[in-house]
């Protein structure tokens, strides 16, 4: 099959080589520096101890979706608009649009903007670019999604090892991930430090719990049932993955914009509209806002969430 994935990032990157390997036609629509790095290299993946180069097609332009039957768009939340914009004339007449990316609401935006089914999908990943054109697998690797077509892509998917679950309503999955997005994420970032040694300090596993609260009474507002294994989520994770950094503190640690709005962010505009008080998810947005805006000095990026 031809599938196509719109962002190579990290996320992007790593389930573009996991398809690639498994004997797909990829094309991934990249910037300009991860384009020629592919082009002459290949595509990397750093994964169990192997090195594994993907023969994938890299490109600048998003027309190269063109009679793709999977498009897995893997932007960062604040690009979506102009990513759906980009795609929109491109799609197949049956093609499958898969929203890989962080929050809840990606997957309605790209409906509304491409005016077919967008299927949400919960990405359980932990990954990130070493280099242009190089993706190191950290941890999991699994998704979860729903929708028309859902089991005809799990299918596909298992197939080529990256174990997918299909539910009938992954809404409530989106926002448990959310949840724990909330609750460390914007930790790493403003602290600099991976989950393990956030967790070893004094108070910070009561604090996530309290983060994690604040957002679980928005989700409950919203008639959204989130399973309480998420408190057991967010305190495992640092055990289970003590080195890494979040991708807010990887973003801010690039002179990047941070996707906090739709995290943190996405709590507080909800709440505010059903008139809930979640002052520490307000707290944390504004803080990493500031960071944000403070990573570039001059045209250069600071040591913030190194």
């Amino acid at each position: 099959m031809k599938i196509a994935v719109m962002g190579a990032g990290a996320v992007g990157c790593y389930y573009g080589a996991m398809f690639a390997l498994a004997g797909h036609e990829v094309v991934l629509i990249g910037r300009a520096p991860f384009v020629d790095a592919v082009s002459q290299s290949g595509l990397t993946l750093e994964k169990g101890g192997e090195r594994l180069v993907a023969k994938v097609r890299a490109s600048t332009d998003p027309s190269m979706i063109r009679g793709a039957d999977i498009v897995m768009v893997c932007v960062k939340s604040g690009d979506t608009r102009e990513a759906g914009q980009q795609i929109a004339p491109h799609l197949a007449l049956g093609c499958i649009v898969l929203s890989l990316q962080n929050g809840v609401s990606n997957a309605e935006t790209l409906g509304q903007i491409t005016g077919r089914p967008v299927l949400p999908v919960v990405v359980y990943v932990a990954s990130h670019m070493i280099g242009p054109g190089v993706v190191r697998h950290e941890g999991r690797g699994d998704l979860e999604l729903s929708g028309q077509g859902a089991e005809v892509v799990a299918d596909i998917f298992n197939v080529a090892g990256v174990e997918t679950r299909v539910f009938d309503d992954v809404m409530a999955s989106l926002w448990a991930k959310l949840v724990v997005n909330c609750a460390i994420n914007p930790l790493s970032a403003i602290t600099g430090l991976p989950y393990g040694k956030i967790a070893a300090q004094e108070g910070m596993p009561e604090l996530m719990r309290d983060i994690a609260r604040e957002a679980l009474s928005v989700a409950q507002a919203e008639g959204v049932s989130v399973p309480d294994a998420v408190f057991e989520t967010i305190r495992t994770i640092p055990v289970t993955m003590a080195g890494q950094h979040s991708s807010t503190a990887q973003d801010l640690g690039r002179g990047k914009p941070t996707e906090i709005d739709y995290l943190n962010g996405e709590i507080v505009s909800r709440a505010a509209k059903l008139g809930i008080d979640v002052p520490i998810n307000r707290t944390l947005t504004l803080l990493v806002k500031s960071a944000e805006r403070g990573s570039t000095v001059d045209g250069k990026t600071n040591s913030i969430g190194q």
